[in-house]
């Protein structure tokens, strides 16, 4: 907006020249040319503004929502419900919550320790990290949790992080956001990919229903993206992503992550409006409160592991897993039969398909497995798809819906068919903002699907607003 004042200044500067009288009218002609420019130019960028602003009311809507009850997996007790579903023998953390939860009072706990303070403070700065903290008694009591008061769970996740940090810097680089925020997956779920938090949020990056939706992720009878670890750090990638782009701060935007951006905006009104994570400190919910030194804890001990004696525990997460389309049906038991893949091995590897069936005959589908099975799988294909089909799948088509195993589920549109577009017929009262939130997309898709030169649109007109 400040931009916009300064072009409009200097635009009434040019306007009114001192010596307009006595310029000639080649003269006056150019400078009306320039000054019709410098029209357009600010048009232009009074309509960015606008649209941007547009934008950013539909990101922070998207980024409050469900969040703002969610509490995340990693740091609270799991239910006896989701405990009987963590079915993994590689995921050793399975019955381990986030530390400290469940041992300690965060709250009004003081650790003590052998390493003195100094050393602590000029290790924290020497992490150079991009969330800066200020070292204090919190902070200080998540580098000591971390650090000393839970070696096993801490091997654990360093073998764990072996296999996922990885992929997660992968992910994040593409994204162009700091590395640093693959901890978060520590604090969230212990890199737990079925973890289940009490009010629903799922998986390793746990994403509550709306806000999976919203980010992209695929939930149906069949499969629930929100498992899958590649799509869902693809997601939670972009959330983080958006999320700066609200608060300017990673303390801010990863608070966010937890408890939505509604809570965060409320706590930034109690502070004054006040834009840093330990003014709204105590203004946000208890557990965000710890969330983001948590993190920081849990950065410390990674990095000084060694000071700490901490290595990594030996895990059975393959180092080389293998990406597979699959354009059939497939169910987990004929890959395990037929090749002698352990069944819980192949379900951990791709813990999206909830149900053990890949449903590939009504979209392309992808299934990952063990490198060392990947030659057995392709050259035993026509084998797998034809063991116990029989009996695995008892299927038919009726209204549209498919019945497996006698259970009715939603069917998915051909990969080859073709896609439809969807209409809204605009009423009193909408915007474009608003329809997009309505159809989980943006503004700038609206106006780009629509061929939209503004924002600008009437009652009655219809508009597409997604394909199905």
């Amino acid at each position: 907006m400040k931009k916009i004042i300064l072009i409009s200044l200097s635009l009434l500067v040019f306007l009114l020249p001192a010596d307009a009288q006595r310029k000639s009218r080649k003269q006056l002609e150019t400078e009306n040319q320039q000054m019709l420019e410098r029209i357009a130019a600010l048009e232009a960028e009074v309509a960015a503004y606008k649209t941007d602003a547009v934008d950013r009311e539909y990101i922070e809507e998207e980024l409050s929502g469900e969040n703002e009850n969610k509490v995340s997996a990693g740091l609270e007790d799991y239910t006896s419900e989701s405990t009987d579903t963590l079915l993994s023998q590689w995921y050793m953390h399975r019955q381990s919550r986030i530390p400290g939860r469940e041992q300690y009072n965060m709250d009004s706990v003081v650790f003590s320790t052998n390493v003195p303070d100094s050393v602590l403070m000029r290790r924290l700065e020497e992490m150079n990290s991009f969330i800066t903290l200020p070292f204090n008694e919190t902070v200080k009591n998540y580098m000591v949790l971390y650090s000393e008061k839970m070696p096993t769970k801490m091997s654990e996740m360093m073998g764990l992080s072996e296999y996922y940090f990885p992929l997660i810097e992968e992910t994040f680089r593409r994204y162009d956001i700091p590395l640093e925020l693959k901890y978060v997956a520590i604090i969230e779920s212990a890199f737990n990919p079925r973890a289940q938090s009490r009010v629903g949020a799922m998986g390793m990056w746990q994403f509550m229903y709306r806000t999976a939706l919203s980010y992209g992720l695929r939930i149906d009878s069949y499969a629930d993206e929100r498992m899958d670890p590649l799509a869902s750090m693809d997601a939670a990638a972009r959330y983080f992503k958006d999320a700066y782009r609200i608060f300017g701060d990673w303390s801010l935007a990863i608070s966010s992550y937890n408890c939505g951006s509604g809570n965060v905006n409320k706590a930034i009104k109690r502070a004054g409006g006040r834009r840093d994570f330990w003014s709204i400190y105590e203004y946000l919910p208890r557990e965000t409160r710890g969330y983001v030194p948590a993190m920081v804890g849990a950065m410390y001990a990674f990095r000084y592991a060694n000071e700490y004696g901490l290595t990594p525990a030996p895990t059975a997460v393959p180092s080389y897993v293998d990406t597979f389309h699959v354009h059939k049906n497939l169910h987990f038991r004929q890959i395990s039969e037929v090749l002698g893949i352990p069944l819980d091995d192949v379900r951990d590897l791709n813990p999206m398909y909830y149900k053990d069936i890949v449903p590939g005959a009504h979209s392309d589908e992808v299934i990952r497995l063990p490198f060392n099975y990947t030659s057995a799988f392709l050259d035993m294909q026509d084998s797998i798809y034809r063991y116990k089909a029989d009996v695995l799948f008892a299927t038919s088509i009726e209204d549209g819906r498919e019945s497996v195993n006698g259970q009715k589920v939603a069917t998915r549109p051909s990969a080859s068919g073709k896609a439809q577009w969807v209409y809204y017929k605009v009423k009193s009262g909408d915007n474009l903002g608003k329809i997009a939130r309505k159809y989980h997309t943006n503004v700038r898709q609206l106006k780009s699907w629509n061929n939209l030169k503004s924002d600008r649109i009437a009652v009655g007109q219809r508009l597409k607003v997604g394909k199905r």
